[in-house]
């Protein structure tokens, strides 16, 4: 299959090679006079966590091929979407008439309604993903990240159409395990607002992976605040039990679980640990408090953390 990541982000950066690794021909979309400023390589530091549950390092120089122009009669087959939330409606909107026949594989946190957010999409050429990976771009320029097993896809009702079944099978034959939500809309909800309420803390303390004890109990309960926003915004969160215990659970149990998985299981610490982009984590707050309170939504949590995701810092 001929793939076409938009953007030379950690996600499309972690999935390319991995793609290509699988046989698929992968190529990045960049901005015009992006490429010679990126060279012909990204030099990766990668656990892969596909086969062994603590994974294998990688390191290698992997040389990767750009495109600056995208016409519309372009023959890729399939095309990843995958850039900053608050960035998600310029990159739908630009590339709406650039799409040609490929299908568009949606692998984005989003806030905003999902066919709001690609209503300049081709609504029968749209998959639904969300990834397991993570990391980020040291001032080196190597790309140290952690590939997990899991990859999760979704619909927004229904079963998968013949385009999506496609797309499911490249992920499945590269080695990863898929998990299913027919009510993707609601999954990325709470996706969201749970990394809202552990931005409270990580925003303090600069890094997820410092999260104790006591500061993941402060996280667990922040996200349990935002759950009504969550039903505000109409979703059923009966439908995603398996998905909310880690949150929902008792926390003098889920609170110590999770700071030693963030803080202490490798695949997981080195997602936490490598996230370059603050600017992402801040914006995810700012754009729930905005819709708690636009709902009327009560989340103290939420808003005491508020000097620290503020458009301007107030300490």
């Amino acid at each position: 299959m001929k793939i076409l990541m938009f953007g030379r982000g950690v996600i499309g950066a972690v999935y390319g090679w991995a793609l290509e690794q699988a046989g698929h021909h992968v190529e990045f979309y960049v901005r015009p006079g992006r490429a010679a400023a990126y060279g012909d390589a990204i030099d990766l530091d990668l656990l892969d966590a596909r086969r062994r549950p603590w994974g294998k390092r990688i390191t290698e120089r992997w040389p990767v091929r750009y495109r600056e122009s995208l016409e519309p009669d372009h023959d890729f087959d399939l095309i990843v979407l995958s850039v900053q939330h608050y960035s998600f409606a310029e990159a739908a909107a630009f590339l709406g008439p650039r799409v040609g026949r490929a299908t568009v594989l949606v692998f984005n946190n989003l806030w905003v309604e999902p066919l709001a957010a690609t209503a300049h999409l081709p609504a029968d050429q749209v998959a639904w993903g969300f990834p397991g990976a993570g990391g980020g771009f040291g001032d080196d320029g190597v790309l140290r990240g952690s590939l997990l097993p899991v990859v999760t896809f979704g619909t927004l009702g229904g079963a998968p159409t013949e385009r999506e079944r496609a797309v499911r099978q490249v992920f499945r034959e590269a080695g990863f395990r898929l998990r299913e939500n027919r009510d993707f809309r609601g999954w990325l909800s709470i996706h969201f607002v749970q990394n809202a309420g552990l931005h409270t803390q990580s925003l303090k303390l600069g890094s997820l992976s410092k999260l104790t004890t006591s500061t993941m109990r402060e996280a667990i309960l922040a996200i349990r605040e935002l759950l009504p926003l969550v039903e505000a915004r109409g979703v059923d969160l009966r439908r995603h039990r398996a998905d909310l215990l880690p949150f929902t659970a008792p926390v003098w149990l889920a609170a110590p679980a999770l700071a030693w998985l963030f803080g202490h299981f490798p695949p997981m610490r080195v997602v936490m640990e490598a996230h370059a982009n603050p600017e992402e984590l801040r914006a995810v707050c700012r754009d729930t408090l905005a819709e708690a309170r636009r709902l009327n939504v009560e989340v103290p949590r939420l808003e005491a953390a508020e000097s620290f995701f503020a458009q301007q810092r107030t300490t």
